[in-house]
């Protein structure tokens, strides 16, 4: 089994622990990037996955790939060049002051990409899966034509397509993300989102729930996830259903439905660690549980944990096994050491 996924990775860099900017002397770094955290989490549920994407020829972007091949992900469909990387800046939340993050990433190298800089072909030769989020053809023309040829090749190929719906309003216009993702619907089979994308992106909103109180229905987002079946074509869509007490605080569940019926997983209170990267995790796990033929109840569970889990791991990556999901998935969420 191989999932191939497409966007931007950038260098992240925060100030120690819970540190405001106004207060950082010194910044910790890792990289990360919606379908690069997809990736690294598959390759550690034992899922062949390449990650595709353009770098610039630097140190900095080999650090970067000699990381994403540590973590056993292929990276041969990288290409090289360009004026540099992106970097974003974390500042993260505590109680009820939310995180913070601040983008700088014009002009990287992926908004420089050309078709001819990965042979889809290829790429798709012996894939089962591809991915991708709506951050990337949020980052400007030439990503968007490059994932529009790795779609047309991918269901050229008979490639399972996923998509994280992941609205960024620091990027693009709900006007502009709506035109946009629309025409990339009928590529997908299984459409992910959380309680705030589908609103902002197509605008539909979720009845009975109140996002900033806390408060969400999964009756309602069933209700939501009938009709993007019904309007876009998709064959299943799955939501994450994140209660936001505070910043460190959060229920956390989620709902998988199909044309016929749907399945809500069980909700984990999570004290929060990093949150980023927790929507990553969750795709990560439906992908990996759709992919071992998982039926659609025990699938929304795997993708939950997989999730709830990340929010106790720093950074970008969900660096968690099948084992340690599958344990959480049996009821065991004590936290008890492991001897």
């Amino acid at each position: 089994m191989k999932v191939v996924t497409f966007g931007e990775i950038m260098m992240r860099l925060q100030p120690e622990s819970y540190g405001r900017f106004l207060q950082a002397k010194k910044y910790d770094m890792c990289f990360g990037g919606g379908e690069a955290n997809v990736a690294v989490s598959l390759a550690q549920l034992n899922i062949d996955s390449a990650f595709c994407t353009k770098l610039p020829d630097n140190p900095l972007a080999d650090a970067c790939v000699k990381e994403l091949k540590g973590f056993g992900v292929d990276t041969s469909f990288i290409a090289r060049g360009g004026k540099r990387m992106g970097i974003y800046f974390v500042e993260k939340g505590a109680s009820q002051r939310p995180s913070k993050v601040v983008y700088d990433r014009a002009d990287s190298a992926i908004t420089e990409i050309e078709e001819d800089d990965i042979d889809a072909d290829k790429l798709f030769g012996n894939a089962d899966w591809f991915h991708f989020t709506g951050i990337t053809p949020a980052l400007g023309e030439k990503p968007r034509l490059m994932l529009k040829k790795l779609l047309d090749t991918a269901k050229k190929c008979g490639v399972t397509v996923s998509c994280d719906l992941n609205y960024r309003n620091k990027l693009w216009s709900r006007e502009e993300a709506k035109k946009t993702m629309t025409s990339f619907m009928p590529y997908v089979d299984v459409l992910i989102s959380n309680e705030e994308d589908v609103k902002d992106v197509f605008g539909i909103v979720a009845e009975k729930s109140d996002i900033t109180g806390g408060e969400l229905s999964a009756e309602a987002y069933a209700g939501v996830a009938k009709r993007l079946i019904i309007e876009y074509g998709v064959k299943k869509v799955a939501f994450t259903l994140r209660e936001s007490l505070s910043a460190s605080e959060n229920n956390w569940s989620g709902i998988l439905c199909d044309a016929k019926s749907c399945e809500v997983a069980k909700k984990y209170n999570l004290k929060i660690v990093d949150r980023i990267g927790s929507g990553d995790a969750f795709a990560a796990g439906l992908i990996y549980a759709m992919l071992t033929k998982q039926s659609d109840g025990d699938a929304i569970d795997t993708a939950v944990a997989a999730g709830a889990l990340k929010h106790s791991v720093e950074g970008d990556f969900n660096i968690v096994t099948a084992e340690e999901i599958n344990r959480l998935k049996g009821g065991d969420g004590s936290g008890r050491v492991q001897r």
